[in-house]
């Protein structure tokens, strides 16, 4: 989805429309309809009278979470609901967080939301993963009193009965991590373990067992970000390392060889940032924090074929806690976040095509720690999240604007 800038005629839309291809293939269905010679004339006259305007974006809001929460997780089932499950309602004072076990539905066809199963443990700092056969795999969070607060269970969801059945734990608890799906259908998860920060693991959802997957390069204490390319090898980036810091250290796993390797470093070291996968097959990397530099603006690039990482722009607004969402059209959506201590309600566009970032709509809502999730209609879906310390139900959709 991109903005345009606005324009003064209908030619000029048709330039827009077509992009790289010619007038004249824009015009010829109107010459066919009016009779060839008569048409063109007629179009050029209308073309310099009646004024129009680009295609323009905006949120709205749709049906609202029947609990608030933020550090939820949701996920985009094969049916075009969502499913968004746990979270927190409690305030930074009521450490260790208690985490929610109710679970939501929302319905694109409808704009509501209805309640479905409970979670067997409420958690957050959870991962959720849709997997081949449509169910969702949620594993590890926070917090689990009996094991140093991290949880190691996982349980699956069935869209069809509406219920969560526990699944084999993972051999480690962790929280704050990351989960992917590899083209093989297993589930990589790794990071944020107390005690095996270097573990990763995989999970059969045939036989629902976890079972260890070599070793990181270097240790992962969690919120860093992990992104499947296009040649089925996942990318680890930054995120918190063994002494605390916030890395800038980058790595690969391989299924193929259930082996990590050490790939180009980023420019930036930062944690809580954002990764999206774009269709040239690079991975753009956005915003997060460090110590030394607080709430970052810049964004960077990994290029798979080089291992290296180059500059991206920099976001209009610093920002962390934020989504990144990849579009239909290729580009990609952040909304939202934290700067400072502030909730955002600005979004912004990153078009690869340019290397640019401009600002879109901004949301109704300010709200961080928030989903974003790509409906199958292509537009965005915003959901929960903290807005300067009040907990968000509300949702919100990102598309076109109607014609006037």
């Amino acid at each position: 989805m991109k903005t345009f800038p606005s324009v003064t005629s209908r030619i000029q839309t048709i330039i827009l429309s077509v992009g790289r291809g010619l007038l004249q293939d824009a015009l010829r269905p109107l010459a066919t309809m009016l009779g060839g010679h008569l048409a063109l004339p007629l179009f050029f006259l209308c073309a310099a009278v009646l004024p129009c305007a680009a295609t323009t974006f905006q949120w709205d809001f749709t049906g609202s979470l029947h609990t608030a929460r933020y550090y939820h997780t949701a996920t985009l089932l094969s049916d075009g609901r969502v499913l968004v499950a746990g979270g927190t309602g409690a305030r930074p004072e009521t450490f260790p967080y208690p985490g929610i076990a109710s679970t939501e539905l929302y319905d694109p066809g409808t704009g509501t939301w209805t309640v479905t199963g409970n979670l067997n443990a409420g958690r957050l700092l959870h991962t959720a993963t849709l997997l081949p056969n449509g169910r969702v795999l949620v594993a590890g969070g926070w917090p689990d009193h009996t094991h140093n607060g991290i949880m190691a269970s996982a349980e699956l969801y069935d869209p069809a009965t509406g219920t969560w059945t526990r699944t084999g734990s993972m051999n480690v608890g962790r929280a704050a991590h990351t989960a992917t799906l590899l083209f093989n259908g297993k589930v990589l998860v790794v990071g944020a373990s107390r005690g095996f920060p270097n573990s990763a693991e995989l999970y059969d959802p045939a036989t629902g067992n976890w079972s260890f997957t070599g070793s990181t390069v270097t240790p992962l204490f969690g919120y860093h970000t992990a992104t499947l390319l296009a040649n089925g090898k996942v990318l680890v980036a930054a995120g918190y390392d063994s002494n605390g810091d916030v890395s800038a250290n980058a790595q690969l796993y391989d299924p193929a060889t259930g082996t990590w390797t050490a790939t180009g470093s980023l420019t930036t070291a930062r944690q809580d940032h954002k990764a999206a996968l774009l269709t040239n097959g690079m991975v753009l990397v956005a915003g997060g924090s460090n110590f030394v530099s607080g709430i970052l603006a810049s964004a960077e690039l990994y290029d798979p074929a080089t291992g290296n990482w180059t500059g991206a722009g920099r976001l209009n607004v610093a920002r962390w806690h934020h989504t990144a969402t990849s579009l239909s059209d290729g580009t990609v959506l952040v909304a939202g976040g934290l700067s400072r201590r502030n909730s955002l309600a600005s979004a912004e566009i990153y078009d690869p095509a340019t290397g640019n970032w401009t600002a879109t709509a901004s949301l109704n809502n300010a709200r961080g720690l928030h989903t974003a999730t790509l409906l199958s209609d292509g537009s965005v879906l915003a959901a929960g999240g903290n807005n300067n310390g009040a907990f968000v139900a509300t949702a919100e959709l990102y598309g076109a604007a109607p014609s006037p």
